[in-house]
């Protein structure tokens, strides 16, 4: 992987004669690597040119974060570039910030910054800390190259030694992977959950980014949580403290982007009734499953579960919404593969798209087993229907 986490050769990188390499490698082919290295060693040290390799491969990496523009100024080291806020969830954040009049955040655990540069850009100034000295240096790169600097103060410390008194807003974003992995327990976090929590509650505004898979008891009472997707993933859940508006303590919220619709309540409902499946299928969006907002769906198209476990919602009125994707459904089979390759051959389809919640049918596995010939389209939902394993077998609805 070459010299990434060695911060004498990081910081060659920064020097004409590296930033020059790093430029030429661009467009690399990784598959390549051997040739390219072999020539640039004629010319430069080896350390350098295996560490303008490496940065190389995670500038393409970070493409699908960062978008090229910001990706190829940027720099990168592994855990940045798996663990650093998508830039377009960076950017919503950002002008939630801003539209609570916050003109300075300290941004604890900032990363490689990708969170500072966002906050920067919405015009607000940034005190960036971070313990690991190489990770520091990264993120005061990062802001020198996009044109930040004078916006993004970074410091290297123990974010639990900063004074945060002088600040508008507090962000922290607490390490979630050790030596062995992700960490599910907030308290395990690095810093601690508590000890963020405890951050928040001083600060007049603030956000703590944690995993969207933390569970729902961990939520503390004076926060609003809200669980964001990005073009359909879901990608963080977020605790908001403090500030005005709707921004309210116990609240839930799931937004999802680009678009920034929200759907927001001060408590969610009770579980919704479950019932047979209409002539309409509903699939939420991953943040509304999360946000355990399924019940607010139910509740605004006059629907139900197919399943108390399971989080698709069925109508008999069609029902359009952001928050979900509709489906018509035109079969319901008990789960039976040889049925279901007869239906399917018999309506011509060669194109099937799988579904599956409340299965452990592989989708590959199933459109092998089915032979698929034909010109026509199909989805199948592979779940359970009132405990019992079913197959659905629908279209999508177009979006008006």
């Amino acid at each position: 992987m070459g010299q990434v986490n060695d911060l004498d050769t990081f910081r060659a990188l920064l020097t004409p004669e590296g930033a020059g390499l790093l430029d030429s490698l661009r467009d690399y082919d990784p598959a390549q690597e051997l040739a390219v290295a072999t020539r640039l060693r004629r010319t430069y040290a080896p350390e350098l040119v295996s560490a303008a390799l490496a940065q190389a491969r995670l500038r393409q990496r970070a493409v699908a974060k960062f978008g090229a523009d910001d990706a190829y100024r940027m720099f990168f080291t592994p855990n940045g570039v798996e663990q650093s806020t998508r830039a377009s969830v960076a950017a919503y954040r950002a002008r939630v910030f801003a539209a609570q009049g916050v003109r300075g955040v300290a941004d604890l655990c900032c990363g490689i910054g990708g969170d500072a540069l966002a906050l920067a850009r919405a015009g607000i100034s940034v005190l960036a800390v971070d313990r690991d000295e190489l990770t520091a240096e990264v993120a005061r790169a990062n802001a020198a190259a996009l044109g930040l600097a004078e916006l993004i103060e970074v410091r290297c410390a123990d974010v639990t030694d900063v004074d945060t008194s002088g600040w508008d807003a507090v962000f922290v974003d607490p390490a979630r992977r050790g030596g062995r992995g992700r960490i599910f327990d907030p308290e395990a976090y690095s810093p601690p959950l508590s000890w963020a929590v405890g951050a928040a509650l001083k600060a007049p505004f603030a956000a703590l980014k944690i995993a969207p898979g933390i569970p729902h008891e961990s939520v503390p009472p004076e926060a609003e949580a809200e669980w964001i997707s990005d073009g359909g993933d879901v990608k963080e859940a977020v605790l908001w403290f403090g500030g005005t508006g709707t921004r309210t303590p116990g609240s839930v919220r799931a937004t999802l982007l680009p678009g920034e619709a929200t759907l927001w309540t001060p408590a969610p409902l009770p579980a919704p009734p479950v019932g047979p499946v209409g002539r309409y299928l509903h699939e939420p969006d991953g943040a509304v499953i999360r946000a355990h907002l399924v019940a607010e769906i139910v509740a605004e198209c006059d629907g139900r579960l197919v399943d108390e476990t399971i989080a698709y919602v069925t109508s008999d009125e069609p029902y359009t919404s952001p928050f979900t994707t509709a489906y018509e459904i035109t079969d319901e089979l008990p789960f039976n593969m040889k049925k279901l390759k007869a239906l399917l051959r018999e309506r011509g389809v060669g194109v099937l798209t799988v579904k599956k919640r409340g299965s452990a049918v592989e989708p590959e596995e199933l459109r092998r087993k089915m032979k698929l010939q034909g010109r026509a389209s199909a989805t199948v939902f592979l779940t359970r229907v009132a405990g019992a394993p079913t197959m659905l077998v629908g279209r999508p609805v177009p979006r008006g």
